[in-house]
């Protein structure tokens, strides 16, 4: 089973009036199997736990640790952190000129096993991925998110998930600005792939709206920094119905 352990975790980020601290003491460990959701107010802190698990170069780590399988993760780089099997698919996934998707997608699988996927089973597995995410073939030859609209863009990520096969997948608000019909379709690949493997998930989302289709086994609070309540499926029905307000108290 792989655990990724997250222990009293500090975090800063420049900005113009100076260092400013976003995480202020995060505990948390996401397991195999399991479905974590992050939840929380804009400016709590949730994509800046999701970015500085995946080693994004704006966020400073000041105290704390991060470990999978108790390997320490803040001593790898970036390409190695993925290589031990940490996925992030991002909120506002960027655009690669000059990339084909399939170029982008089959390097990645490459540098992650250490050698190139057979051609002629990774052309299949490709386009049985895109065809299950609704997203026609071409766009396997267009560069990476170029001209996509939110939609395509998210289902991209996804898309990266299900060939890469990580062991953990932290999913920052991929919900965020999609309709209906490309919820539901995002929605349908993570528990796809849930399916078919002992990936953990860690969830990062604003609205309980995506948790219809995606059952967490845990709901996190964030507020000001730090986890400010841990519960079940049933605390994410209660933030729907209250909201955040009732932890004013915590964020003052």
């Amino acid at each position: 089973m792989t655990t990724l352990d997250i222990r009293d975790l500090h975090v800063t980020v420049e900005t113009e009036a100076g260092e400013k601290e976003i995480l202020r003491g995060v505990d948390l460990s996401v397991s195999s199997g399991e479905t974590h959701a992050i939840m929380g107010p804009n400016g709590s802190g949730k994509s800046t736990l999701a970015y500085s698990i995946a080693g994004h170069p704006k966020y400073t780590v000041t105290s704390g640790s991060v470990t999978l399988d108790g390997e320490d993760v803040l001593a790898m780089g970036v390409d190695e952190r993925a290589q031990a099997g940490l996925f992030l698919a991002m909120q506002y996934p960027v655009e690669v000129p000059g990339v084909t998707v399939s170029n982008f997608l089959r390097t990645a699988k490459t540098a992650i096993d250490g050698e190139a996927p057979k051609l002629r089973h990774w052309v299949k597995d490709v386009k049985e991925a895109m065809t299950a995410l609704r997203m026609d073939s071409t766009f396997a030859e267009r560069n990476v998110n170029e001209g996509f609209s939110g939609g395509e863009k998210k289902r991209h990520e996804i898309l990266q998930m299900e060939l890469l096969r990580p062991q953990i997948g932290i999913l920052d608000e991929t919900d965020s600005g999609l309709d209906v019909d490309a919820l539901k379709v995002v929605s349908e690949g993570v528990n796809r792939i849930k399916s078919s493997s002992d990936i953990g998930v860690m969830l990062i989302t604003h609205y309980t709206r995506i948790l219809r289709y995606i059952k967490p086994d845990r709901v996190h609070v964030f507020i000001n920094g730090k986890v400010a309540e841990s519960g079940g499926p049933e605390l994410a029905d209660r933030l729907e119905n209250e909201g955040y307000d009732r932890y004013s108290e915590v964020s003052a």
